[in-house]
C-alpha cells in the first residue's frame, strides 16, 4: 500500500489505526493527520519503544493495509 494513500484517506483507516495501536488517543490521532513520522512519534511517546520499533510497527501496519481499508463512495 502507498502511504500517501492512507494519508490522503486518514479519517478512513483511523480506525484500523486505533485497533493496531489501543493506547493511541482520538487527540493523536488527530494530530498526526495521516503523517507517517508523525505516527511513529506517538507510538513511541504511549508504548515507550525506540524509534526504530515504532517505525517497524508502522511498516508492517502499512504492508497490511488492503483496498477494504477504503470506504467505497
Amino acid at each position: 500500500m502507498n502511504w500517501d494513500r492512507i494519508e490522503g484517506n486518514w479519517k478512513q483507516v483511523t480506525g484500523k489505526a486505533k485497533e493496531q495501536w489501543g493506547k493511541l488517543t482520538d487527540d493523536d490521532f488527530d494530530v498526526v493527520a495521516g503523517r507517517r513520522d508523525q505516527l511513529a512519534g506517538k507510538i513511541q511517546e504511549r508504548y515507550g519503544v525506540a524509534k526504530d520499533e515504532a517505525e517497524k510497527q508502522v511498516a508492517e501496519w502499512e504492508r497490511k493495509a488492503t483496498d477494504s481499508w477504503f470506504k467505497k463512495d
